[in-house]
């Protein structure tokens, strides 16, 4: 073919990789390819060359893709203009539906799917290049509307996906995971029941672990519930139900070996699929190109109906599923093997002072039955359960002689005592930990009055956190024998706190010590912990 024939195509993106990638691959399928770096070279080009398509990038320097797409539009609107983002919102397709773009790729794209949209494209383009030539006005216009509702149809369709991706990433837990895509295939494929079930090797059934399902009223109830299956006693009838979930199962695992999703749009009995069940849709969940689990959707009255939309959305969210699985298995595995090592070293400094030994340990459970007693939130708990034992690690930077001398320390001895704050936050800061746990290592040893250190904050400019942690700290400390002396009298360390209240420590945290104490929750704590989270 001459280079005259080829239909030519302007590739516009500030990444040179992708330009030699793209060039490459399109003139290898007999396409002429130009590229520019930005959308003025691109105009520049488009002056002086003629071109059939043009596939450009939402973010570059200079000139931006939907401005450059405007740009087209005004020049010559029968000049297809496809973008590319990395970052796609509802938003930015409304935006670019306003400046004449006829698709929305997301990167990274594809070179097959590329392909195929440029093929669809041109051959819309000879189409509407005729329709513009040789149609009648009113046909053309059709045309246009026709390709606006797709255009319309596209939006909706990248809505759905983007809400998709959001959601998963918002999801911290593993476990969360199962809740999240029954109550999201409700939602996307309009069903009356969501299921997802774990398989396994050793099974001889799939296990249900979520489920989500509408009561007559169209209310979504039962959102995450888990299951456990109990055997029927024996009878000589098979119960139905049993019978229709033995149905269902053989299909479920029939799709486990085929490694395929289905899609039952009307039932009609011949899948072995129950009666009830109008219209059916199983979707493999694929770890490392392994069946893990299966989700299911299934309609039992009205007149919807699933179609290959919805199998495409279920299909989708799986694979996020997947993928959101993986990746917080690996952080829940990086984040215990990363905790397991600091306590490790907690340990390390503690059992050279039999005086201190587990002194983290108690101060960790004494600070959350404090936080408790005034209302922490389950996340703040968290954090008290993970800094708690860690709030001593600096010591590990200091050196033997002074952490374990017999005798009270000397002016110089202290001052290095109290680099211990700096240099767990430091420890934990440089390990990638949350500011907040970092924020109650530093902080721990500060005065509400304002005479502490390692900043000498004083009342609500010390965090929170650490204000309760103090006490505790505090606490355990007078209630150990420590190196230099035997442990105080009970009655002697409630006397101190209640002093200090006001001074050295928050005196909401005190009171709420106090109640604690009384109520035996301190002693408690103090006895029955184990050290980690």
């Amino acid at each position: 073919m001459n280079t005259e024939d080829k239909e030519k195509i302007l590739v516009v993106d500030d990444e040179e990789s992708i330009l030699d990638i793209v060039r490459e691959y399109f003139q290898r399928k007999e396409y002429h390819v130009v590229t520019a770096k930005n959308g003025f070279e691109a105009l520049k080009i488009l002056r002086q060359e003629k071109i059939d398509c043009c596939f450009t990038d939402i973010n570059m320097p200079e000139m931006d893709g939907l401005e450059l797409a405007e740009r087209i539009r005004e020049t010559d609107n029968t000049i297809p203009v496809i973008v590319m983002t990395a970052y796609p919102s509802f938003d930015n397709t409304i935006q670019t539906l306003k400046n004449g773009v006829v698709d929305f790729l997301i990167k990274p794209v594809n070179l097959n799917q590329m392909e195929i949209c440029v093929k669809r494209i041109l051959r819309e383009r000879r189409l509407f290049v005729e329709n513009i030539l040789l149609k009648k006005e009113v046909e053309s216009k059709a045309r246009l509307m026709k390709l606006n509702q797709e255009l319309l149809t596209k939006v909706e369709e990248l809505h759905v996906l983007n809400k998709i991706m959001s959601d998963v990433a918002a999801i911290t837990s593993s476990s969360d995971v199962f809740k999240w895509v029954v109550d999201m295939t409700m939602e996307v494929a309009h069903s009356d029941e969501s299921r997802f079930y774990i398989i396994n090797e050793a099974m001889e059934r799939p296990f249900e672990v979520s489920s989500s399902f509408t009561d007559p009223s169209h209310r979504t109830i039962g959102s995450g519930k888990n299951i456990k299956k109990t055997q029927s006693p024996p009878s000589n009838d098979q119960d139905p139900i049993e019978e229709k979930n033995d149905d269902k199962d053989r299909v479920i695992m029939e799709i486990v070996a085929d490694e395929m999703p289905l899609l039952v749009s009307e039932n009609k009995g011949i899948n072995g699929i129950p009666r009830d069940i109008h219209s059916f849709m199983v979707v493999p969940l694929k770890i490392r190109e392994k069946v893990f689990g299966v989700l299911t959707a299934s309609i039992k009255s009205g007149d919807n109906r699933f179609t290959e939309k919805d199998l495409f959305y279920l299909t989708f969210m799986t694979q996020k599923a997947a993928n959101a699985i993986e990746n917080l298995a690996l952080y829940e595995n990086i984040y215990e093997n990363l905790f397991s090592t600091l306590y490790a070293f907690v340990k390390t400094i503690e059992a050279k002072d039999p005086y201190t030994h587990l002194h983290s340990n108690r101060v960790t459970g004494i600070a959350i039955v404090i936080g408790s007693k005034m209302g922490c939130t389950t996340e703040e708990l968290d954090i008290l359960n993970f800094a708690g034992p860690l709030h001593d690690i600096g010591k590990i930077g200091i050196r033997d002689g002074i952490l374990q001398k017999p005798g009270r320390l000397t002016a110089e001895e202290f001052e290095k005592i109290k680099e211990h704050p700096v240099i767990g936050a430091s420890i934990v800061g440089q390990l990638g930990l949350w500011d907040r746990e970092q924020e109650i290592i530093m902080h721990h040893h500060e005065r509400f009055d304002g005479m502490g250190y390692p900043s000498g904050l004083k009342k609500e400019e010390i965090p929170f956190l650490a204000r309760v942690l103090s006490v505790a700290d505090a606490y355990d400390a007078m209630a150990s024998d420590r190196a230099y002396r035997k442990r105080m009298e009970e009655s002697r360390i409630m006397e101190i706190i209640q002093e200090q209240k006001g001074r050295q420590f928050d005196p909401d945290v005190v009171d709420a010590f106090c109640i604690s104490y009384d109520e035996g929750k301190i002693h408690q704590a103090r006895t029955h912990r184990t050290i980690g989270p």
